[in-house]
């Protein structure tokens, strides 16, 4: 038997007369329910019951009363009871709204509704890129829908400010910059006088609410989308889904049973099935000079450090270096460095230190025959995007990202 999962069920008493903006109240809530991907509604006609006018409403032969009292029954789970609450509210004039906690298996295929984050960060056309820029980076986020008039008209990601705005260094290596060098960076963004209109991605590519997690899987994947906006049917936006957001769904629903449906066959294939297998590599020797050379060169933005017998030591991250440059408040070599990550200009001619210096030691793995769910469920967790395949000795065989897993569970190669 499936697991039982923590849900509320909303129950209306209404009646059948009941109107709001023209329509039957009932009829509205099935409506707006159903655009905004709830689990269910049933809807119930009752033959005899009174409310607080104590009017009798009966289906007798005798007495036909043409306002018989009418259920609404929604059962979904916590969080979008509680978003659709409000809805109700703007519906329901009069009559009765209850809520009852419960549990229930959902025999419910996995939809986008289940696996969206709620929170969505959101921009106007008219506002200018480098306050859209520090809120992105204040707030964490990778992207901002742009919305006008409640609709969503485009949306700005990380490669939008680096490609239409022209900004120096993607926000991850951003953050690792002091307040100070974050401000020159983004004065320079306002001296351009571009608004959000002038660089988001448009029209967005957005994704309906009831969209079933495999249709997702196969779109992102085929598409290389890292994130789409959320919409129900009349385009209002209802959050936000990330690659990471579908792993996450996956490996939860992977870990309390494994014959759900909706769950890719492919998860049952191994990580040395799926991973790239030319990694950049250095000896703790290596000189950082040259170790900057090979992240610049491959789209993996990193290099691992092995020892003669590839043993895996660690691993150095663009991130690693900005940030010990940064820490050394040398400013002619940090902005020389910015500049060589920013692809803009020529490397510096000499970077002090090696990888052993500079590189983390706490390397994330996984064998080369560990299933798929292992490697996601590692990737959730700890909150990475790749993770080092080795062998039982240790040594490097490859990489896994989440790019090439979301392929995978997409069914392509």
């Amino acid at each position: 038997m499936k697991a039982m999962t923590d849900v509320e069920l909303i129950r209306v008493f209404t009646g059948e007369l009941a109107q709001k903006a023209g329509k039957p109240v009932h009829e509205l809530i099935v409506e707006e329910a159903r655009k905004r991907g709830m689990a269910g509604v049933t809807v119930t006609r009752g033959f005899m019951g009174f409310g607080a006018s104590s009017f009798l409403h009966t289906a007798k032969i005798l007495r036909l009363s043409e306002d018989l009292p009418v259920i609404v029954e929604i059962v979904d789970i916590p969080d979008r009871v509680a978003d659709f609450l409000p809805v109700l509210e703007n519906i329901v004039d009069k009559g009765t709204v209850l809520v009852l906690q419960g549990k229930a298996v959902m025999h419910c295929p996995m939809r986008i509704r289940d696996v969206m984050s709620r929170e969505v960060f959101t921009v106007e056309p008219g506002l200018q890129v480098s306050q859209v820029a520090r809120l992105l980076l204040h707030k964490g986020v990778k992207a901002a829908p742009v919305i006008d008039k409640n609709r969503i008209v485009g949306i700005i990601t990380g490669g939008d400010l680096l490609q239409r705005a022209s900004m120096d260094l993607r926000l991850a290596l951003q953050s690792q910059l002091s307040p100070e060098m974050q401000d020159e960076h983004f004065q320079l963004l306002e001296t351009k006088g571009l608004a959000a209109r002038d660089i988001m991605t448009s029209p967005a590519q957005t994704i309906n609410v009831k969209t079933d997690l495999s249709e997702a899987l196969v779109r992102m994947a085929g598409n290389n989308i890292k994130r789409l906006p959320v919409v129900d049917d009349d385009g209002n936006i209802m959050g936000i889904v990330s690659r990471v957001d579908v792993l996450r769904a996956v490996s939860r629903a992977a870990a309390i049973t494994e014959s759900i449906p909706q769950l890719p066959k492919s998860l049952g294939r191994t990580a040395g099935e799926v991973m790239y297998q030319q990694v950049p590599t250095a000896s703790p020797e290596s000189p950082l000079t040259r170790v900057l050379e090979q992240i610049l060169a491959t789209p993996l933005r990193r290099v691992v450090v092995v020892d003669s017998n590839m043993k895996v030591l660690g691993i150095v991250v663009d991130r690693d270096i900005a940030a010990r440059f940064t820490q050394k408040k040398k400013p002619g070599l940090l902005n020389s460095l910015i500049s060589a990550l920013s692809s803009s200009a020529k490397l510096p001619p000499s970077i002090e230190g090696s990888a052993q210096d500079i590189m983390n030691r706490d390397v994330f793995t996984v064998q080369h025959e560990d299933p798929l769910t292992d490697v996601i469920k590692l990737m959730v967790d700890k909150s990475v995007k790749r993770i080092v395949v080795v062998d039982s000795e240790k040594r490097l065989l490859g990489i896994i990202d989440r790019e090439i897993v979301m392929r995978a569970l997409a069914g392509g190669e």
